[in-house]
């Protein structure tokens, strides 16, 4: 099978991850279990995830002129990622985020830093690799401009664009005419569309003016057939250790096997997702190829 090619446009950023027996109230002090620093940011981890699974992976981002931004970007080459496209900003902090895991769950607060420097400009400067890719892969944590860009890119070259709506936000229509396929969870969809978070996942799935892959976690995810009906697809049961880059695994899992039918591409993607978090950091858990296999095989 020919190795995909995949270019991601997103964020690069440093992951700050406190581990403690309950999430704080306002205001509450806790003493945490355990503090970790893993490299992460949506684009990175995605990135890390397609070029563990086999696929030939270009990544367009922004990083600080700080450690951090060397540290991350030396990283992703050592992952294998051509980096050539990554912007190093002068006097811009690198990207950070600060994840408090408790009780199997996270919560996370995200500091730009160099990737809102990210431009227009930077994402036509990777013409060329959008051209001659497989599968566009975009997420929230840059600037919208950006995303556009993208997503009229690929479209200009017939390449699918897929796109993470996370950080989740109300979405242009341009945008939503771009997109070739949505991948939001039930609460990131309902805010694309600027809806309550009370209607149900199907509701929302069909007031989407564009196709929608809806991620539930552990429930694994559910997507709209050629035929206007849903079709479910379940997740596989792990022991959990950090949920923190469970999207991001199903998100360049999908790409990577895109090309063999969503059906097959989302019963991969939720393997790869399951076996992420069976480790602690996100990019950390990201599987290589013969690990998904052996598991796939295993859960036939």
């Amino acid at each position: 099978m020919l190795q995909a090619k995949i270019v991601v446009i997103g964020s690069i950023n440093m992951d700050l991850v406190t581990r403690a027996s309950k999430f704080p109230r306002a205001g509450e002090t806790l003493l945490g279990n355990s503090f970790h620093r893993f490299m992460g940011g949506k684009g990175a981890n995605q990135a890390i995830a397609a070029a563990r699974l086999g696929a030939d992976v270009c990544i367009v981002g922004a990083v600080g002129d700080d450690d951090f931004g060397y540290e991350m970007t030396t990283n992703l080459c050592r992952e294998g990622i051509f980096t050539e496209h990554i912007q190093t900003l002068t006097g811009l902090p690198s990207g950070m985020a600060n994840i408090t895991v408790a009780d199997d769950e996270n919560a996370i607060i995200v500091i730009a830093g160099a990737n809102m420097g990210l431009t227009v400009a930077d994402i036509e400067n990777a013409e060329q690799q959008i051209a001659s890719a497989d599968v566009v892969l975009s997420q929230l944590e840059i600037p919208m401009d950006c995303v556009i860009t993208a997503a009229k890119l690929a479209k200009k070259y017939g390449k699918p664009f897929i796109l993470n709506p996370a950080p989740a936000q109300f979405l242009p229509s341009e945008l939503w005419e771009l997109v070739t396929l949505l991948t939001p969870n039930r609460y990131e969809l309902a805010d694309c569309l600027g809806l309550s978070q009370d209607l149900n996942p199907e509701e929302l799935i069909l007031k989407a003016p564009c196709p929608v892959l809806m991620t539930m976690g552990d429930k694994g995810a559910v997507y709209k057939d050629g035929k206007d009906s849903l079709r479910y697809v379940s997740s596989f049961k792990v022991d959990t250790a950090d949920t923190t880059g469970a999207s991001d695994a199903f998100n360049g899992a999908l790409s990577v096997f895109w090309n063999q039918g969503i059906e097959t591409a989302v019963r991969k993607a939720c393997a790869a997702a399951a076996l992420s978090i069976t480790q602690d950091g996100a990019q950390n858990g990201m599987p290589f190829k013969e690990e998904l296999e052996q598991f796939l095989a295993a859960h036939q």
